[in-house]
């Protein structure tokens, strides 16, 4: 008999049911494709279906107000972790977006406010390669 290994990843929350398209401030000198974001130069960021993300960080509330800007916010973030956007060029405005979402989503200026100076403050190592997603092995 044949045994198999798996590799996989933990450490989230939630699950992206159908693909999700917005357009962002952030615009790549070229196209990124990934096996679940995709970010044109143009801004428009999709993130397909399947995708998993850990939800609104810290100490705070997951509510839906935030959950669009949390998935969003950790899409980008993922994709300065694996170096395929610049965190030093990019790291303000994917932080910014988060605010103005939560914003547009009904989030109150002051809870949004709250979640920007947070994400600034405490967010840098959450860009960073050292916290890419450990892959994990099972027989």
């Amino acid at each position: 008999m044949t045994k198999h290994q798996i590799s996989y990843k933990s450490g989230y929350k939630y699950q992206l049911v159908d693909e999700y398209q917005v357009e962002i401030s952030i615009t790549p000198e070229k196209n990124i494709q990934t096996n679940y974001i995709d970010l044109t130069t143009e801004g428009l960021l999709t993130i397909k279906n399947g995708y998993a993300w850990d939800g609104p960080s810290g100490p705070t509330i997951d509510t839906p107000n935030f959950m669009r800007g949390s998935l969003v916010h950790d899409a980008l973030y993922q994709l300065m972790r694996n170096k395929l956007i610049d965190k030093e060029k990019w790291r303000k405005k994917a932080d910014g977006d988060l605010k103005r979402m939560c914003v547009e989503n009904g989030m109150s200026r002051i809870r949004a406010w709250w979640v920007h100076k947070a994400v600034r403050c405490c967010g840098d190592s959450a860009a960073s390669e050292e916290m890419r997603k450990e892959v994990k092995k099972a027989p």
